[in-house]
């Protein structure tokens, strides 16, 4: 790949993925991850906790959110396979994310330069998790290198 060929990623390239967690799913991912914290599967404890009802843990959404971008930007529905890693990620939590909430889970690039160095497009990702139509309950910001597949 050079600077000329055509990039894998653009700016304003974005995806989205819509979720929904029970209070089952959050308390099994808790689980899984190793967090003992009960406001994630103890409906008392959460209820004296500053929320009053079981929450998510943030891993649970920052996971799904990683997920989504490695899998919509190492796609090759356009005919162009991609290698892609996930050089990096930040995540705020800026609210609680509730069991039974239609989630929104997004990304949209930001800004995507040529890098001889590593042999592949570096992209700068802006991501948001939360219900539709309010305030997001997680942001984000990744970095991504996306380059040919081997072989292409």
């Amino acid at each position: 790949m050079t600077l000329t060929d055509a990039p894998l990623i653009a700016v304003a390239d974005a995806c989205e993925r819509a979720v929904r967690y029970t209070r089952e799913d959050i308390a099994a991912f808790a689980r899984l991850t190793g967090d003992t914290n009960p406001i994630h599967h103890d409906a008392q404890a959460a209820q004296r906790a500053r929320h009053g009802e079981i929450i998510a843990s943030g891993q649970q959404t920052t996971a799904l959110m990683i997920g989504l971008a490695a899998s919509h930007f190492s796609r090759a529905d356009d005919g162009r396979p991609r290698e892609l890693l996930c050089l990096n990620f930040n995540f705020a939590f800026k609210a609680p994310v509730f069991a039974e909430q239609d989630l929104l889970l997004r990304w949209r690039v930001a800004s995507v330069e040529w890098n001889a160095t590593l042999g592949g497009w570096l992209a700068h990702a802006d991501g948001t998790a939360g219900v539709p139509h309010a305030a997001p309950a997680v942001v984000g910001r990744g970095t991504l290198l996306v380059k040919a597949a081997s072989g292409n």
